[in-house]
């Protein structure tokens, strides 16, 4: 009864966003957990060959790349395109290509607004409605799609940096996700959204670069792993996460909730 509530055998993913960071570490949760073929996408071609090529040396199932600027809706639908030629359905979609920005209040730039909002949440939603037709063909009511947006704690709670496009457009994402859940649960697919704390990546430099000092403020005393990501994601997308709809899950060990914050580092 409970032997496969995690398992993603036979499962077909796209993760956005795929060839490092948090991306990376839930396609290789996806794949270690079984899925049969997980698609990844980021603009530069050669981090996103490298990454595809040791995932699927790593793993029993394929990672392949898609090369594809995510940041315009002609490029969503590139990607959709170039997916469904080789897919006719898929069971999973992660939104996970993002941006951060960081100015002054008074010298912040609209082009620091724009290209935020419009990777975050323009092409979230539009990569999404995208993709809606082989989503569809997978889902079913005993197996239901999975459409898992990559949000942060910074939609949560307000961040003392100056980051406010970024801030704002996770708040959006988070929103976002109970409006498409409401619409796409009725399709038997669920949408949810994680919301990462502290975790290595390059959007956040201070825990690549500063780990141990960034973990002394944050209530579990380390800052997120591999694991921690991969975890919740498998969670959501396998059989354990079925009835979860619609909602948005800090992955940060306690700092939401001990009323902390922690800087995202900005371009």
């Amino acid at each position: 009864m409970f032997e496969n509530l995690f398992s993603l055998k036979d499962r077909i993913a796209v993760v956005t966003g795929g060839s490092r960071g948090i991306g990376k570490m839930i396609a290789s949760g996806f794949l270690a957990y079984g899925a049969a073929k997980v698609y990844i996408t980021a603009r530069k071609a050669g981090p996103l060959d490298a990454t595809a090529k040791e995932l699927s040396e790593s793993y029993p199932g394929a990672c392949i790349a898609l090369p594809i600027d995510m940041s315009t809706v002609e490029g969503c639908n590139q990607l959709a395109a170039e997916l469904m030629k080789r897919e006719p359905k898929l069971d999973i979609l992660v939104n996970n290509a993002g941006a951060a920005w960081g100015a002054n209040f008074d010298e912040f730039p609209e082009s620091g607004w724009d290209k935020v909002m419009d990777l975050n949440v323009k092409s979230l939603f539009f990569l999404t409605k995208a993709l809606a037709k082989p989503l569809r063909a997978a889902a079913t009511k005993d197996r239901p799609g999975k459409v898992i947006n990559i949000a942060s704690i910074d939609g949560l709670s307000v961040n003392p940096l100056e980051t406010y496009s970024y801030q704002a457009s996770k708040a959006a994402v988070i929103h976002l996700t109970r409006r498409m859940a409401a619409k796409l649960i009725k399709d038997n697919i669920n949408v949810t959204a994680i919301c990462p704390g502290a975790f290595a990546s390059e959007m956040n430099k201070a825990a690549k670069d500063h780990g141990a000092e960034v973990a002394k403020r944050i209530p579990s005393r380390r800052i997120g792993t591999d694991e921690d990501m991969a975890g919740i994601a498998v969670f959501l997308a396998s059989r354990a996460g079925d009835y979860v709809v619609g909602n948005s899950i800090a992955v940060d060990g306690g700092i939401v909730y001990a009323n902390l914050s922690l800087p995202v580092a900005s371009e």
